[in-house]
């Protein structure tokens, strides 16, 4: 009978072997630092099924964001405000989760604090197994600094800059040649078909033309995650749904997606849907496609 032999570096080898019912060998270890024997279970004997094999694989994608007790407050001289109250959260790596709620729920400030562009009140946030609430500035512009690509509502376009210029402009910042600079924008110009407009300005392009100039800057550095605050807001229905496909293909390619919509049909795209409610996570819906995947890793 084939088994696979899962070592405690997460490593897999082959072996032949009896039922799993004989699991667990134990090896003695002598520790230095403790100055005695100890013995730890150093090999788990399984089944090589096709579902054990899924479940652990599912169980070694990596965290993207982890909140504990998330929590922001606003206050002002007369009023004190609570825009997110002890969010619990995990974005796991190559997730595409939509965030929902009515108007002033929390679903931006999630967002904001997400892509450490603002820091919570209380609780803690882990960004790529890093709790990054007490980082500095500085530290954290290091840290969201090619991870993190930004798609706003509102384009957020530099309107004295050119289309290429705009999509260039985090290229710059993290240090690329000129040559090297050159070659990216030129290709996800083609990808995004808006090659012909790259020496106009945002105001000469439409607002599909504006959004995907955006999609284009957010990605041009290749981030590990893509934070979307109403991509589709000011867009009508195709070229809605054009952003979305995009932001789909990105998703199939490896890109994490977190998306804020008041849109059904937009949120329907992701895996996950998560709904806000006063600052609360109220409900959290998982789709078919992708429980088939991750949803056995909370039954281990």
């Amino acid at each position: 009978m084939t088994a696979q032999l899962y070592k405690a570096d997460g490593s897999i080898s082959r072996a032949t072997g009896p039922a799993p019912n004989s699991t667990v060998k134990f090896f003695p270890i002598f520790s230095v630092a403790n100055q005695y024997n100890r013995f730890q279970p150093i090999l788990e004997l399984r089944l090589a099924h096709p579902l054990l094999k899924r479940v652990s694989e599912a169980a070694r994608r990596r965290r993207m964001i982890k909140t504990k007790n998330l929590t922001k407050i606003f206050t002002t001289a007369e009023v004190e405000t609570t825009a997110i109250n002890n969010v619990n959260m995990e974005v796991q790596d190559g997730e595409f989760v939509a965030i929902m709620g009515p108007s002033g729920c929390g679903k931006s400030t999630f967002l904001h604090i997400a892509g450490m562009l603002d820091c919570p009140t209380d609780g803690e946030y882990y960004f790529m197994g890093e709790e990054v609430t007490k980082y500095s500035e500085k530290k954290r512009a290091s840290l969201r600094k090619g991870n993190i690509g930004f798609v706003f509502q509102s384009f957020n376009l530099i309107d004295e800059l050119t289309v290429f210029e705009n999509i260039e402009l985090p290229l710059l910042y993290l240090g690329f040649s000129s040559t090297q600079r050159k070659n990216r924008v030129n290709d996800i110009l083609e990808q995004l078909e808006i090659m012909p407009r790259k020496n106009h300005f945002p105001q000469q392009i439409s607002g599909g033309q504006q959004q995907r100039v955006a999609v284009a800057r957010a990605v041009i550095s290749g981030p590990r995650i893509i934070l979307a605050d109403e991509p589709t807001g000011n867009l009508d229905s195709t070229h809605g749904d054009d952003v979305m496909k995009i932001l789909v293909d990105l998703n199939e390619h490896g890109t994490t997606i977190v998306m804020v919509t008041h849109s059904p049909a937009y949120a329907d795209y992701a895996n996950r849907v998560i709904h806000l409610f006063d600052g609360h996570i109220v409900t959290e819906n998982l789709k078919e496609k992708y429980e088939k995947q991750v949803r056995p890793v909370a039954a281990l």
